[in-house]
């Protein structure tokens, strides 16, 4: 079976002058959770951009389903859902409305929003605030909006930023339980966050971004070998430090 995203040879940023990306390599397959980590700047926003089509690789190739964005990009953004770092909400819609609207992009059936969307609400504790606009949600509530609208589409691929800042401990507690159970039922998940031990728990491979580059990749076992043999039995905090200091020692 083929990889359900792929990244080949990407290099990529703002400006050819300074690319941010150099000749990214790696693929995520159905049913895998893929960490994303690396430090501030190395690249983690800019190969998601690049995934999301928000930005135009300088080399190289990405494929979803094994079809690119250039060939047909309606069917492959209906392939993913996005969850970014700071949510992004209309202010005069309820939260209701835009799971509503994020249904219709995806073209759900009426049944299909109505079997879903109550169990959201319910999952993220949001009941109480179906009808309140996005104006008068806090942080974290907007957060859920969009954790909600991208799990009520439930698309081949999850890639979600950062998705633990400004959650409650329920709130993280129930997208760690969603992503499990879309998981087994053959979703991918592409997951960039520093929390890495939450990472390391739910995780099955990891790529480690350093200075626009591909550091180390694998999974635990392969990034402990990489990291060198003080690392065998190390948590992914330490391996992901080990490797860092190697990298800027290259």
């Amino acid at each position: 079976m083929q990889p359900l995203l792929s990244v080949t040879g990407l290099t990529g940023g703002y400006s050819r002058q300074r690319p941010v990306l150099h000749d990214l390599t790696f693929q995520v397959g159905h049913g895998e959770m893929v960490g994303l980590i690396g430090l501030n700047g190395a690249g983690k926003s800019t190969t998601i951009k690049h995934v999301l089509g928000l930005l135009q690789p300088h080399r190289g190739e990405i494929t979803l389903n094994g079809r690119t964005l250039d060939e047909d990009a309606a069917a492959y953004r209906r392939t993913y859902a996005y969850v970014p770092e700071s949510p992004l909400l209309y202010e005069e819609l309820t939260v209701k409305e835009h799971l509503e609207l994020a249904a219709m992009a995806y073209g759900l059936s009426e049944e299909q929003f109505g079997q879903r969307y109550g169990s959201l609400l319910e999952q993220f504790r949001m009941e109480p605030y179906a009808g309140r606009l996005a104006a008068h949600l806090s942080k974290g509530m907007k957060q859920k909006v969009m954790i909600m609208s991208a799990f009520l589409v439930q698309p081949a691929l999850y890639i979600i930023d950062e998705p633990f800042l400004g959650l409650d401990p329920l709130g993280i507690r129930a997208l760690l339980e969603l992503m499990v159970q879309v998981q087994r039922e053959g979703a991918a998940i592409l997951l960039s966050s520093h929390i890495l031990s939450t990472i390391e728990k739910y995780g099955n491979r990891f790529i480690v971004l350093h200075q626009g580059k591909v550091l180390a990749e694998g999974n635990m076992a392969r990034l402990r070998e990489i990291a060198g043999p003080e690392a065998a039995a190390e948590s992914l905090d330490d391996v992901f430090f080990r490797l860092i200091l190697r990298g800027e020692q290259q």
